[in-house]
């Protein structure tokens, strides 16, 4: 067992810097969320593979603390980042990761998906680390509605655990039309779908 002293370290915040979209990030995360320690594979995978124009406006869907969402605030530093998540833990994270780094053009929503996004709310470029077990009825709706908010020619950009690369190559092209592949690694899959023009 740990003692109390032990524990009561383990409280304290989580502090760690990060080279996200070219520059160095400072990062304040808490147990609980997930990689809360560093970046992790697949978000680094994704953010290696974005093309974000600089008056992009953005979603960072099931934010966590924010990594993909200040590295897409950094690279659009004229667009809107919003970054988004059920757990209001992590939404709490990402606006403080936001502020810590002076990312003016980023806030955090509690949102299930896109159910709190205003409706008329629309995106140049959505990004998620999809979680290996987020169901396919969820998925189903995460997709329908990222596509319906995706301006014409806006850019869905999704990492998966290379596990589930044909599922969601299948569930990309039933919904949108289009798949491509940008990255397969060993451990993780970059795929994007654009909505059509």
């Amino acid at each position: 067992m740990l003692t109390k002293d032990q524990v009561d370290r383990l409280r304290e915040p989580i502090r760690f810097a990060a080279e996200l979209a070219g520059c160095t990030l400072s990062i304040e995360t808490t147990w609980g969320l997930f990689s809360p320690r560093e970046i992790d594979e697949g978000t680094r995978l994704l953010l290696a593979h974005l093309d974000v124009a600089p008056a992009a406006d953005c979603l960072d869907l099931g934010c966590g603390y924010g990594a993909i969402g200040l590295a897409l605030a950094a690279l659009a530093p004229q667009g809107q980042t919003l970054m988004v998540d059920k757990d209001f833990v992590a939404v709490d994270c990402a606006e403080r990761n936001a502020r810590r780094n002076r990312l003016d053009n980023a806030r955090a929503l509690l949102s299930n998906g896109f159910d709190q996004i205003p409706l008329e709310r629309r995106f140049d470029l959505i990004a998620s680390n999809i979680p290996a077990k987020v169901g396919k009825e969820l998925l189903s709706i995460l997709l329908h509605d990222a596509r319906d908010r995706l301006r014409p020619g806006g850019r869905l950009y999704v990492v998966t655990i290379s596990g589930l690369r044909e599922f969601m190559k299948r569930n990309l092209k039933e919904v949108f039309g289009n798949y491509d592949k940008l990255k397969q690694g060993a451990h993780y899959t970059v795929g994007m779908a654009e909505r059509a023009p």
